[in-house]
């Protein structure tokens, strides 16, 4: 696993993209699967930034990856309390089609082929198959 940790500031989601490119330059890895890892786990690094650690700059985010012939995983871990994350509203639902947050966790869930939460939700594991 390499792994690197980042201040809670949205800036560093520069970091995270730049640290993403560089792993599909390497990798050569196909198009479709850099887009689904680009936006979840830059979605997973925002919502570990922004809700997790509350913009603490304190605070830091650990995001370790690994890549192997069959997948790219990343594991994305905050300091904050974590959150129910069995309770997260439907976005496709009427009633929550007009709210301008919560799609964060559906996207992940669509776009990883898998996805765990630990430690009450403030790690996240995501797995993109290769």
């Amino acid at each position: 696993m390499e792994k690197i940790v980042i201040d809670s500031d949205v800036k560093n989601i520069s970091l995270v993209e730049k640290l993403i490119d560089e792993i599909s330059n390497q990798y050569n890895l196909h198009s479709d699967v850099y887009g689904k890892l680009l936006l979840a786990v830059v979605e997973g690094v925002n919502n570990a930034i922004v809700h997790g650690n509350k913009l603490n700059l304190d605070k830091k985010v650990q995001i370790e990856y690994c890549i192997t012939k069959e997948a790219v995983e990343f594991i994305i871990c905050d300091e904050g309390k974590g959150f129910d994350y069995t309770a997260i509203p439907d976005p496709t639902l009427p009633e929550n089609i007009e709210k301008t947050h919560g799609r964060g966790i559906f996207l992940m869930n669509h776009l990883a082929d898998e996805i765990e939460f630990e430690e009450n939700g403030s790690k996240v594991k995501l797995v993109f198959d290769l």
